[in-house]
């Protein structure tokens, strides 16, 4: 059986099963409907709406039928052969729809972990709508749940880009249980309202952005840079449930050497461990004095202290330390020090 190009070269041997089915009265056989399920399959890959094919088999039955015979055997057969036809092109659409998301899957997982060749990750991508010559920039969030590309979520934050931004050139998916959006470097609007729906979405999750970066191989270290992002913020416990690399980026400089990071620790606030109740109480202390812009009538309303107790244990810092939280001499070696014990996860930890 050849291939049809045209709706009506879809209803091969149609008319002349509705005769002898006229004629008989008999079913269509097994091989006959096998048929019918095959040009379903070939229409449905050959881009042919189903609704337009159904047309053309009910106008090819006015024709072909007589009126001579069973009206309920015809009619019936109309039915048998529509229905495997709808069958096969139903399969076709299902298995299309199967390759596609297959296809992007793979396009993903090259894309985000930085395999295949870049010259042929660029011609793949224009097909999920990206161009990857220029600038791209990436947001990832994660919530209470595991996210997959048809969570409601998903698409729920889905809808709301399209309406908003329409068909950019933008790209929603999931990748390790999270959401991952990607877009254009000069975009940046995008990803703001991605990280805001995100973030209501996910129930108060918390959102990360990369910054952009550009070619093909720009995507997987915005990707990268925004997951290092999720857990830097996770390990410092902060409080902003959107954090931008860019505006961490001093962070990382810190902890890259590990061993003269845990020296300053020990150094600075080794000391802490001698008070009474062990060193968390002061380290938060000086925790959240910083994080109040070192004003002590704001830090001991967030401890819940009376500014007299706050000052008790900033005098007691001093005397364990050597080093007065005040003194802005003093200041960033303990300010350094908090920060490299969150990044460290002492005293907790042994380091």
């Amino acid at each position: 059986m050849s291939e049809p190009d045209a709706a009506t070269g879809f209803l091969d041997r149609y008319a002349e099963i509705l005769a002898e089915v006229s004629a008989t009265g008999r079913r269509l056989t097994r091989d006959e409907l096998d048929a019918r399920r095959a040009l379903g399959e070939q229409a449905a890959e050959r881009g042919h709406s189903l609704r337009s094919l159904v047309r053309e088999h009910l106008t090819a039955t006015r024709a072909a039928w007589s009126g001579q015979g069973s009206a309920d055997h015809v009619l019936a057969a109309v039915e048998q052969a529509v229905d495997a036809f709808a069958e096969g092109y139903e399969r076709a659409q299902r298995q299309a729809v199967r390759e596609e998301e297959a296809a992007r899957r793979e396009f993903i997982d090259d894309l985000l972990y930085g395999r295949s060749d870049l010259g042929r990750l660029a011609e793949r991508a224009e097909r999920f709508g990206l161009v990857l010559s220029g600038a791209h920039a990436v947001a990832v969030a994660e919530g209470p749940e595991a996210y997959d590309d048809v969570a409601p979520v998903t698409r729920r934050i889905e809808t709301a880009l399209t309406a908003r931004f329409g068909h950019r050139r933008i790209l929603l998916t999931t990748k390790n249980e999270q959401l991952v959006c990607i877009a254009p470097g000069d975009q940046d609007d995008v990803l703001t309202y991605f990280a805001e729906q995100a973030h209501a979405a996910t129930e108060d999750g918390r959102v990360a952005i990369g910054r952009p970066r550009p070619g093909a191989g720009g995507v997987v270290h915005s990707y990268e840079e925004a997951l290092n992002t999720l857990e830097l913020a996770g390990r410092l416990g902060l409080d902003d449930p959107v954090v931008r690399a860019a505006d961490l980026l001093v962070y990382p400089v810190l902890a890259r050497d590990r061993q003269a990071m845990a020296d300053l620790v020990l150094s600075a606030l080794g000391p802490l461990r001698r008070a009474r109740g062990g060193a968390e109480p002061l380290l938060e202390t000086l925790r959240v004095y910083f994080d109040s812009g070192c004003t002590a009538a704001e830090a001991a309303r967030r401890l819940a202290l009376s500014v007299r107790a706050l000052t008790y244990r900033l005098e007691r810092i001093h005397q364990l330390t050597g080093a007065n939280p005040a003194d802005p001499v003093h200041r960033y070696t303990l300010q350094t020090a908090v920060i490299g014990a969150r990044l460290l996860d002492w005293p907790a930890r042994e380091i």
